[in-house]
């Protein structure tokens, strides 16, 4: 089996050290024995949805984000219909609040692709921290770090989790990310993929699936540094005082 993981604008989006996500999908395929392509889709590329199984896109900066504001008007119906047949996204920050209306910043508005009947709009304070949260993607917490200035109504879209520790979408809304279908939206760095191996298996699960039929299941993997990554950073903050919801 062989599943073509699309990264989006790395040339745009490559804050934070995001990319970690797509090699994280890519080494866990591997080690079940099967093959990943990953193909960069820098900005102006031609991109052939039909193609890919799972889409990465990273967070950026809002110059970034202003100049990638063409680009995506090009993609926008093609990228529409990939998430609305089923295709898989992970969209990390600057990305996530560009599947959404718009993101305002000030007197700046800049159009979003409008997949997802959300918005974002810039405020003063800006949420930095270490993030926990509780998710059905997980049996574990789900763990990462957020810094970002927007604030991201989601209205009546499913999130990705509970805030358990840190601020989330909206400060104090009490949960962080999106869900719809099999997109993802979240604010959480890190990489978000490496400490949370039952969410990165939950696109590669979905991906599988989509493209080779419903009786695919993944193999288990022993996941034991990676769930001890996550549990220190939970028995951190926890003994630390984080902030809780």
């Amino acid at each position: 089996m062989k599943v073509t993981i699309g990264h989006l604008y790395p040339d745009l989006f490559n804050l934070y050290g995001d990319s970690g996500n797509v090699q994280c999908m890519k080494k866990r395929l591997e080690w079940r024995g099967m093959e990943a392509e990953v193909l960069a889709l820098c900005a102006g590329d031609e991109i052939d949805f039909g193609k890919l199984d799972i889409l990465v896109w990273g967070g950026g900066s809002d110059k970034g984000q202003a100049l990638a504001v063409d680009y995506l008007k090009r993609i926008r119906p093609d990228f529409k219909n990939y998430v609305e047949d089923g295709g898989v996204v992970l969209a990390v920050c600057g990305a996530y609040q560009l599947l959404g209306k718009y993101y305002k910043a000030g007197e700046e508005v800049i159009e979003g692709l409008g997949i997802l009947d959300i918005y974002t709009e810039r405020s003063d304070e800006r949420l930095v921290g270490n993030l926990i949260l509780e998710s059905p993607l997980s049996a574990s917490p789900v763990v990462g770090f957020e810094n970002h200035a927007g604030r991201t109504i989601i209205g009546d879209c499913a999130p990705l989790g509970r805030v358990l520790y840190g601020r989330g979408n909206t400060g104090d809304g009490g949960y962080e990310g999106v869900v719809y279908k099999n997109t993802v939206g979240t604010y959480l760095h890190g990489p978000l993929l490496p400490k949370n191996p039952e969410v990165c298996d939950w696109f590669l699960e979905r991906a599988l699936k989509r493209r080779y039929g419903e009786d695919v299941n993944l193999t288990e993997l022993s996941d034991e540094p990676e769930l001890r990554a996550n549990g220190n950073m939970v028995e951190r903050l926890v003994t630390s005082g984080g902030r809780s919801r």
